[in-house]
């Protein structure tokens, strides 16, 4: 009778094990976010590939940290900057090894209004410009730009999520401009395009 006990409890157990298991805290918050992940991803980026090396690399970072555990609050937030910040990494490193992935790179809207192969092709490298001169841009201001201009989040927001006042974030984003407007208009006057 204590052999046939032990066997049942035996086969109860493996019986359970085989059962599915609710999905655990990171797969819920994978599958709540990853598509805002890889969007905010491929709108730095401009690349699909890179957008899924983003994505992983957001959920291999919160894996290794532990951190998601604490992010129930305010997790579209957090996952939103972390997006930002490994794509402005990620467009960083590839601006040192002077590889940059082209494929992709040029936004919709660009596309559909350029027929001629000539102007999509400018198209292409004036994103790909703006693309590495907002990775260049430094931590704060890179992070700051992306959440306005890729991410839609107005000042009040961006201050909110970062932990500073509107009037820092309109001037770090007012210089980020201007930064950016000699960057693309050296590259207009070198290619003689006036836009």
């Amino acid at each position: 009778m204590g052999n046939d006990f032990q066997e049942a409890t035996v086969q109860a157990v493996r019986t359970l094990r085989a059962l599915p298991q609710p999905p655990s805290e990171l797969e819920t918050l994978f599958a709540a976010h990853h598509a805002r992940v890889f969007r905010t991803a491929q709108r730095i980026t401009g690349s699909p590939a890179d957008a899924e090396d983003v994505l992983q690399t957001v959920f291999l970072r919160l894996v290794k940290s532990g951190e998601f555990h604490d992010l129930a609050d305010h997790a579209q937030a957090y996952l939103s900057r972390a997006a930002i910040n490994a794509s402005l990494d990620l467009m960083r490193s590839r601006s040192r090894s002077k590889s940059v992935g082209l494929a992709d790179v040029a936004a919709a809207a660009l596309e559909s209004k350029s027929k001629n192969p000539e102007t999509q092709h400018a198209d292409r490298e004036l994103q790909t410009l703006i693309r590495q001169a907002v990775a260049r841009l430094g931590k704060t201001a890179g992070e700051m730009f992306a959440l306005r201009y890729y991410e839609g989040h107005d000042n009040q927001e961006i201050a909110k999520l970062m932990g500073t006042s509107q009037m820092v974030v309109g001037v770090v984003l007012h210089r980020a401009r201007t930064k950016l407007k000699k960057e693309i208009a050296a590259y207009l006057g070198k290619h003689g395009t006036h836009s």
